[in-house]
């Protein structure tokens, strides 16, 4: 175990980073995969209309957006570590609710609600599991450690598309739509309860902030503490320039996240590469996968080494560059699958290396100081801000620009970040 060891917490409680990080962070991705990718296609595949999928998945999303309106309720709870293990648990029930329920004649409605469930059950389990990281380690475990938890988090959107969805489209072949879907929703739920199960040994606990116990111990006094959550997080020094850092980040993700997948599945004839669904899962679940772990765990190793500040220019670089072969395909639109591959292996690893500014700048920028938990997720929520923002308008730009074009402004879209890194602060914004 390292030596920096929080005093807040018994040594005999504390485990290795590395028995719980990747873990905590697979079982925090997971559930939010299950919502933003794996209960779209399964829509698809069920025949439900292209406008609700859209409608009700965007809606089932906004739980992340807005967590970190109740996330100073979950300061009243001395034990992070009992929190995360119970949602974890409630949201494989739910996932496992749902398999079930897809059997039914009002399977929609039921989905819908169970899926509500999951997603309230997710964002909050977020909060409770950055805050759990947070007061754990130590800062220079923190970023050692970052990009393990990216690396994990994301992770678990591989082995959602690599995995589970080609499964489906196996098992749709075979035994038709409603009962592959309900074995993958039914995978879904016992692995989360199994992680539930697993981290009630393995995480360190417990873990509270004491100096909100106190001040919270009536609904008024916790209604007190919101609003000194937020008049805390405003106060702070340079907020409102971190803020828009946050929300340019992701700019460039946002777009071609959405747009890099229907490019790959579009007809070479209007541009596309014309791939299989099947191809596009393979892709993304092998080579897209593996580089991306390596690239998160070296982001964060790299940060570590030479420290936020220098490392962010790098780090938004190294995210938004290799963007640069969507172009590319886009250009030569190559026959060869292992070129392909090989072009989004390198995307996908510069992603994950990059994407490690952003969880390091949140947690220990703009979460420093008091209500750290909260603070996190505030921050958070405005970088899936960000994300949803850049997100709604990729589809708009795309048929404007044409999937060439589009690749190249995705790229160019980046410069206003890289800009704003020589006037924000990469230190703790501390309150005066």
């Amino acid at each position: 175990m390292d030596k920096a060891e929080p005093h807040h917490l018994a040594p005999h409680t504390m485990r290795h980073p590395l028995a719980w990080v990747p873990s905590l962070y697979l079982a925090q991705g997971l559930p939010f995969y299950s919502v933003a990718l794996v209960a779209g296609l399964m829509f698809k595949s069920m025949g439900v209309p292209n406008e609700q999928i859209a409608r009700w998945t965007g809606v089932l999303g906004l739980a992340w957006v807005f967590k970190a309106l109740w996330s100073p309720f979950l300061e009243l709870f001395r034990s992070k570590k009992r929190i995360v293990v119970v949602l974890q648990i409630l949201g494989g029930v739910a996932l496992g609710a749902l398999a079930l329920g897809l059997q039914l004649p009002a399977w929609f409605a039921l989905a819908i609600a169970l899926l509500g469930v999951v997603s309230l059950a997710s964002a909050t389990h977020d909060i409770a599991a950055d805050g759990l990281y947070i007061a754990s380690l130590s800062a220079k475990q923190q970023a050692a450690y970052a990009g393990w938890q990216g690396a994990f988090f994301n992770g678990a959107k591989f082995l959602s598309l690599g995995g589970l969805v080609i499964l489906a489209g196996y098992l749709e072949q075979k035994a038709g739509p409603q009962l592959a879907w309900a074995t993958v929703f039914g995978l879904l739920g016992a692995l989360m309860a199994g992680l539930g199960i697993y981290h009630a040994w393995a995480l360190p606990g417990p873990s509270g902030i004491p100096a909100t116990r106190e001040q919270a111990a009536t609904m008024r006094g916790t209604v007190d503490v919101l609003a000194d959550v937020i008049r805390a997080f405003f106060a702070k020094p340079g907020i409102w320039l971190g803020i828009l850092f946050i929300l340019l980040f992701r700019t460039a993700e946002g777009q071609v996240q959405t747009i890099g997948p229907l490019f790959l599945r579009d007809a070479r004839a209007i541009g596309g590469m014309g791939l299989s669904t099947q191809e596009v899962g393979a892709i993304y679940g092998t080579a897209g996968t593996a580089a991306f772990l390596v690239g998160s765990i070296l982001g964060g190793y790299f940060t570590s080494w030479i420290g936020l500040k220098r490392a962010m220019p790098w780090l938004i670089l190294a995210m938004n560059v290799p963007n640069l072969v969507f172009y590319y395909l886009s250009m030569t639109q190559p026959d060869s699958l292992g070129v392909v591959t090989a072009s989004l292996a390198a995307e996908m690893f510069g992603y994950g290396f990059g994407f490690v500014g952003m969880i390091l700048f949140i947690m220990q920028v703009i979460a420093s100081g008091p209500y750290q938990t909260a603070h996190y997720a505030l921050g958070s929520g405005f970088m899936q801000l960000g994300f949803v923002l850049s997100k709604v308008v990729s589809g708009d730009i795309q048929q404007a620009l044409g999937y060439r074009h589009f690749f190249l402004w995705v790229v160019l879209s980046a410069i206003p970040v890289l800009v704003l890194t020589r006037f924000v602060r990469l230190e703790p914004l501390e309150n005066s």
